[in-house]
């Protein structure tokens, strides 16, 4: 038995993906299989409705100098964080006596739309190096971690907090109720806190198990965020849908009894009741769907070896991290993962080594199928690739079942 993270409760896991290497621990070289990994369990809590990682590894492992992930390598997110910052600012009608925090502001694709409208903010970010991009925009940022400790160093030399934001971010951090507690102290009395993240209804709705890492502690619903909004004198205000990262959910706090509540709030509890996103037998159920996308990838994989095909990837994403390595995919199954970070090109996959080439190789490479990891950009990777994949080249897909196109 484990205690919940949210309220203490003691629960089980619903599946256990095994031992797992940080998610973003790309090598410079190959590394041996004895090299660090946590036991990635998952469980969910029937008390506050919250699912879990059972074991997190320290966080400065996973966000640090050399962390391989920035926003901004997204065309379609930098349009997505445009609209998110134009969309708040008029909410709030937000202008140069506003002010605004970001919580993990990563590279800055978030806050430079407020920059560039002349909206003071500010972004607090642990990793130092997608930091100092976001510095170079002209942003003001914090290189560290946000908790209720820090509340006090940023109101010594800024305001409260008009709105406070934070993309992708929220269900990275174990410490939770630090967080809210944070929140509620720098944000003014009529202001708003808005987070967006991977949504569980969607994991579940797609077996989008790879959502699944190191970096994501929580996966939440309006029912667990309702919880824990309201254990914090906060309350969740609206909920709005967003298709990036395979489905995500916009949530709209504020300090309870201040705003109007949205049905869209009370629509999508009675929705995530419906589908059983308060039951321990929907996840269940969920565990089984992994294991059936595990045995007939592998199944795909083997046969296309067997057969001589080339097979690469697509994306070395922060969720491949899982598949690779619950599944065993290795160097004889895929030769090579295509990417277009450069702080990830020659490298090597954390514990498969697979490695990682820069993506202007790609389309020398000639590959007979490509593993598409990076699914969740599916719509766009694929228009890009629309003319070269036309000659008798195959995406493989698993989410949310295995298909060859």
């Amino acid at each position: 038995m484990s205690k919940c993270l949210i309220c203490e409760n003691n629960f089980k896991p619903f599946v256990d993906f095994g031992n797992m290497p940080i998610a973003n621990a790309f090598a410079k070289k190959v590394v041996s299989k004895d090299n660090y990994t946590f036991r990635m369990k998952v469980g969910f809590c029937e008390n506050c409705y919250m699912v879990q990682l059972i074991e997190q590894p320290d966080r400065e492992k996973m966000f640090h100098e050399n962390y391989a992930f920035f926003s901004s390598t997204s065309n379609y997110m930098k349009e997505h964080f445009k609209s998110l910052a134009n969309s708040i600012a008029k909410f709030q009608g937000l202008n140069k006596d506003s002010f605004v925090v970001e919580i993990g502001c990563n590279d800055g694709i978030l806050l430079e739309n407020f920059v560039f409208d002349g909206i003071p903010c500010l972004g607090i970010e642990p990793s130092e190096n997608v930091a100092r991009v976001a510095k170079s925009k002209g942003i003001q940022v914090i290189s560290d971690f946000f908790d209720k400790s820090i509340v006090e160093d940023v109101l010594s030399s800024y305001k409260r907090a008009d709105v406070i934001i934070s993309a992708n971010v929220m269900c990275h951090i174990p410490y939770i109720h630090s967080i809210f507690d944070g929140v509620k102290a720098l944000l003014k009395e009529d202001g708003i806190f808005v987070f967006e993240d991977p949504y569980l209804g969607e994991v579940i709705d797609k077996t989008s198990f790879d959502q699944i890492y190191d970096e994501h502690v929580f996966l939440f619903s309006a029912l667990s965020v309702s919880t824990l909004a309201n254990m914090h004198e906060l309350e969740l205000i609206n909920v709005e849908h967003q298709i990036t990262h395979g489905g995500s959910m916009r949530y709209t706090l504020a300090h309870k009894g201040i705003k109007k509540v949205s049905e869209n709030v009370s629509n999508l509890i009675i929705k995530e009741k419906k589908i059983g996103l308060d039951k321990r037998h929907s996840y269940e159920g969920f565990a089984k769907d992994v294991d059936k996308i595990k045995c007939d990838l592998i199944l795909v994989l083997k046969d296309l070896r067997d057969r001589n095909k080339k097979v690469v990837a697509y994306g070395a994403t922060s969720k491949s991290t899982t598949v690779i390595n619950y599944f065993g995919i290795t160097t004889d199954l895929v030769k090579c993962i295509y990417d277009t970070t450069p702080i990830k090109h020659y490298t090597f996959s954390p514990s498969a080594n697979i490695p990682i080439l820069p993506y202007e190789e790609f389309r020398q490479s000639q590959p007979d199928y490509v593993l598409l990891f990076a699914w969740n950009h599916a719509t766009e990777i694929m228009r890009k690739e629309k003319s070269y994949m036309e000659k008798d080249k195959h995406w493989i897909t698993y989410i949310p079942k295995v298909e060859i196109h």
